[in-house]
């Protein structure tokens, strides 16, 4: 075993003292096990025989329920740090990391029944909760900004749940054309009721054609992003299995 992969399995080993299920994540932050957050665990033969069989670029820790781990996930790139001058005095001490795209990643507590969402508090802000995942940065040298204990999830940050959980969630701040809205709310909808073993294939194909409507000018791609990201989270993907889909929808389609 080389100096550095046993730099990562101590940090991997570190995490796991603190109750947090890891799984194996490349560069990309693709995982890669065949189930990625699902495979997590806090076994340390079983980390050993992941990093054998798949190895560890970077360690993804799967949040939620498992690892008793919510994290509010501030982008650099859409504004998030902004939001966080104007909230930071809003939020409890927490430990908190930089990732490696200069955002941050504040820790919490997991609160029972919070779920992923992406910019539904504010563009450039996600949660990372049941049915997530994240990366472990200091692992990769990036620093430990606070080392605080977890706080408690913070009540003003819990948004109200929609009234029908298989209702697909819709754009704010779009002018849509009623045939648009539509096209979209048909589009999302069969993300969101799309049954297991069919939910990555629903995805890329609604994906592929959100990206058609984007390219004709209808819609802005950063709200359309968002929207299938929660509603994939919401069918019973990981943030990062639906951000992987729908950027090779994007990238075939547009």
């Amino acid at each position: 075993m080389t100096p550095e992969e046993q730099v990562t399995l101590a940090h991997a080993f570190e995490c796991t003292a603190k109750g947090w299920a890891l799984f194996p994540v490349g560069l990309t932050k693709a995982p890669r096990t065949p189930n990625g957050h699902k495979d997590a665990s806090t076994d340390h033969d079983r980390i050993k025989a992941m990093h054998i069989q798949y190895g560890f670029a970077l360690i993804g820790i799967a949040t939620g329920e498992r690892s008793n781990l919510a994290v509010l996930d501030i982008d650099r790139q859409h504004n998030g740090l902004n939001w966080w001058q104007a909230n930071r005095h809003r939020l409890p001490d927490t430990r908190t990391h930089r990732t490696r795209s200069g955002g941050l990643h504040l820790y919490f507590q997991h609160k029972a029944g919070l779920r992923c969402s992406t910019a539904r508090i504010a563009p450039g802000i996600d949660v990372k909760a049941e049915g997530g995942s994240i990366i472990y940065w200091p692992a990769k040298g990036l620093p430990v900004l606070s080392e605080a204990p977890l706080a408690v999830w913070p009540e003003w940050l819990v948004l109200p749940p929609h009234r029908d959980p298989t209702q697909p969630p819709m754009p704010v701040g779009q002018n849509l054309t009623a045939y648009i809205t539509g096209q979209l709310y048909g589009l999302i909808r069969t993300v969101v009721r799309a049954p297991p073993g069919q939910r990555n294939a629903s995805l890329f194909w609604a994906a592929s054609r959100v990206a058609e409507i984007v390219a004709q000018g209808h819609l802005v791609k950063p709200y359309a992003e968002a929207v299938l990201i929660e509603s994939a989270c919401r069918a019973g993907l990981s943030h990062t299995e639906a951000a992987r889909t729908i950027a090779s929808a994007f990238a075939a389609g547009i």
